[in-house]
C-alpha cells in the first residue's frame, strides 16, 4: 500500500532535489515547443491519478505519473490548461522512508503528452524492491513500490504474479484491485480493457464520463482520468510493477487492425485510433519504445524472469484480419478455417515462435487478450464459435500450436482475459479429438468488474464444460488470478469477490489449478 510522505520526508525531498534549482535530465520524456514553467504553483493536488511503474528489467523500470489537478475537466486537459511544460522530479529509494536514495532525476511533463511522465530508470540491482515518488513544484506524489526482474541468468526459486483484465467503471467497483494490492507480487500483467469506451450511466452511481462513447482525444483522456482516479486501481498500481497491453475497449469494441467494430475503416476510424492509442500511452507505465506513431503502437515484447519464466506479451488487435462471417457467434463459418487469415500478423507470429523455441526459461508464458482454447457454444452435435476469439482464426491457431509442438517447446502456458469468466483448459493439437496431443495450458481469468456481480456458474458455463472436454474448470465471478511459478510446478489461484455492485467485498480463492513442469496439461484442480 502506498504511504503518504511525512513533513520530514517532504523537507528532505526538497533538500535532495535542490529546492527550486532544477536540473534537467539529459533524456527528457519528450521534446516540446511549450514554454517551461520552472516553479509551478498548483491550486489543487496535481497527483490525483497516483503513480505506477512498469516493464521491469533486471537493471531498471519505468516510473509513471501524470499531472492532473482536475482529471475530469471537460476540455480533457485535466486542469493543466496553461499549456506549459512542467519539470517533474523523481526519486527512487532502497527503503520506503527514502533514507537511501538510489537514483533521482528530472523529466519534463509536456502538454503534447497530457503532462504524463515516463521516467526510464536504469542502473538498478536485479530482483529487489524499490520505492519511488515524484515532485512538481512544491507538491509531492504518493509513494509507489516496484521490483526489478531477476538477472537473466538467475535461478529464482519462485516468481509470483497476478493477471487481470476488463475493468468497467460503470458496471462495478474495483474491489478486486484493492485485494490485488495486498498480494505480495513480483509483477501484475494487465491483459486489456483497461477502460470501456462506451457511454452509459449504469445503475450503481458510477456513470461514465464523458457521458457519450469516446471518439476524440479529449474524450479518451477524460475517461482515463475517471478510471485512474479510482483509489483501488491506484493502490494496485502503487503496489507492484505492471506489464500492460490493450485489447478492444481501449478503442472500440471488437476493432481489428484498420477497421472498427462493425468493419468500417477510413479516416474517421483512423483518427479515433490515433487518439485512443495516444491517450493509452499517456496513462500507462510504458517505455518510450511504445510511443505511438500515428495509428501504430509497438506493444508486443518479451520480459525475462531469470531462467524461470519468459513473458511473451502479444498484441491480438493491431495486426489481425477482420472477424470472419460478420463477427458474432457463428455456425458453419468456413472463413474461420482459412489459413491465409491471421490473428498476430506474420512478423509477430514469427517473433513469438522464435522466442518460444529459443527460450532457456522453464515456463514460456504467452500473455494474450482473446482466449485461445476452442469453445463450442452449442449443446449437441452443432458447433458454434465466437468470431472475435481464436476460434474465428482457427487455422492461425492450429499453425501456432503446431509451431509450438514442432519446436518441442515445453511448459507453454497462455494467460488470457476478455471473456468475463474463468476457465482452465488444456490446449490441444486437435480440439475435436479428445485423444489429441496436449500442447500447453491456458488460464483464462475473469473480469475485474465488467458484467456486474457475476455468479459461480451460468448456463453457458454448463455448455462449455459439457461440449469442451479440454476445459477443466469454469467460474463466472469477478476477480483476478495469481500465479506461483517454481522450477517444478505452476499454480494458478482464481481469486474471486462475491459482488462488485457495492464496495467492500471480501476475496476468496475459488480454485487452485496446477501444472507440473515437463508434463503438458493440467495436473490437478482443487476447487
Amino acid at each position: 500500500m502506498p504511504a503518504s510522505p511525512s513533513t520530514l520526508d517532504r523537507r528532505r525531498f526538497l533538500a535532495l532535489t535542490g529546492g527550486g534549482a532544477l536540473t534537467f535530465a539529459a533524456a527528457l520524456a519528450g521534446f516540446s515547443a511549450a514554454p517551461v514553467r520552472a516553479n509551478p504553483i498548483f491550486r489543487q493536488n496535481p497527483f490525483t491519478l497516483g503513480v505506477a511503474s512498469g516493464d521491469p528489467l533486471p537493471d531498471g523500470v519505468v516510473l509513471w505519473t501524470r499531472l492532473a489537478p482536475d482529471p475530469l475537466a471537460a476540455d480533457g486537459l485535466a486542469g493543466m490548461a496553461g499549456q506549459h511544460a512542467i519539470p517533474v522530479q523523481w526519486q527512487l529509494a532502497r527503503d520506503p522512508g527514502f533514507r537511501e536514495i538510489e537514483r533521482s532525476g528530472t523529466v519534463r511533463a509536456t502538454p503534447e503528452l497530457a503532462h504524463s511522465v515516463h521516467a526510464e530508470v536504469g542502473g538498478l540491482e536485479p530482483g529487489r524492491d524499490y520505492w519511488y515518488r515524484f515532485r512538481a513544484g512544491r507538491e509531492l506524489s504518493p509513494v509507489g513500490r516496484t521490483r526489478t526482474a531477476p538477472a537473466a541468468d538467475a535461478t529464482p526459486s519462485q516468481v509470483r504474479f497476478a493477471f487481470a483484465s476488463c475493468q468497467n467503471y460503470a458496471d462495478g467497483h474495483f474491489t478486486a484491485h484493492r485485494h490485488l494490492a495486498e498480494e505480495d507480487l513480483d509483477l501484475v500483467v494487465h491483459l486489456g480493457d483497461y477502460i470501456y469506451e462506451t457511454g452509459g450511466a449504469g445503475t450503481i452511481g458510477r456513470a461514465h464520463l464523458p457521458a457519450v462513447e469516446c471518439q476524440s482525444l479529449s474524450d479518451y483522456r477524460i475517461r482515463y482520468g475517471q478510471y485512474k482516479s479510482d483509489p483501488d486501481l491506484q493502490a494496485a498500481h502503487a503496489a507492484a510493477p505492471w506489464v500492460v497491453v490493450l485489447d478492444d475497449h481501449e478503442i472500440d469494441n471488437n476493432w481489428a487492425d484498420d477497421v472498427d467494430g462493425v468493419g468500417v475503416g477510413g479516416e474517421v476510424f483512423r483518427a479515433r485510433r490515433i487518439a485512443a492509442l495516444k491517450a493509452y500511452y499517456e496513462n500507462m507505465p510504458l517505455r518510450r519504445a511504445a510511443l505511438p506513431a500515428g495509428p501504430d503502437m509497438q506493444l508486443y515484447r518479451r520480459l525475462r524472469y531469470g531462467t524461470l519464466a519468459d513473458f511473451n506479451v502479444v498484441d491480438t488487435r493491431q495486426y489481425r484480419d477482420d472477424q470472419a462471417c460478420g463477427d458474432g457467434r457463428q455456425i458453419d463459418c468456413a472463413d474461420r478455417l482459412d489459413p491465409a487469415r491471421t490473428m498476430l500478423g506474420d512478423a509477430q507470429e514469427a517473433w513469438l515462435l522464435d522466442g518460444l523455441a529459443g527460450s532457456p526459461a522453464t515456463w514460456k508464458v504467452m500473455a494474450n487478450q482473446i482466449f485461445m482454447m476452442q469453445a463450442d457454444h452449442e449443446a449437441g452435435p452443432v458447433q458454434a464459435f465466437g468470431m472475435d476469439t481464436w476460434d474465428g482464426y482457427a487455422a492461425a491457431r492450429t499453425r501456432l500450436l503446431d509451431g509450438v509442438r514442432d519446436r518441442s517447446v515445453e511448459n507453454f502456458v497462455v494467460i488470457t482475459g476478455d471473456a468475463h469468466r474463468s476457465v482452465a483448459a488444456d490446449l490441444k493439437a486437435n480440439f475435436d479429438d479428445p485423444g489429441s496431443a496436449t500442447v500447453g495450458t491456458e488460464f483464462l481469468a475473469t473480469s475485474v468488474s465488467a458484467g456486474g456481480d457475476g455468479a459461480d456458474q451460468d448456463a453457458l458455463g454448463g455448455v462449455w464444460l459439457a461440449e469442451n472436454p479440454h476445459m477443466k474448470f469454469h467460474n463466472v465471478q469477478r476477480g483476478y488470478a495469481t500465479c506461483t511459478l517454481t522450477p517444478d510446478a505452476w499454480r494458478t489461484d482464481y481469486r474471486v469477490v462475491p459482488y462488485v455492485r457495492q464496495p467492500g467485498a471480501p476475496v476468496t480463492t475459488r480454485a487452485s489449478v496446477t501444472v507440473e513442469a515437463g508434463v503438458p496439461g493440467i495436473a490437478d484442480v482443487s476447487a
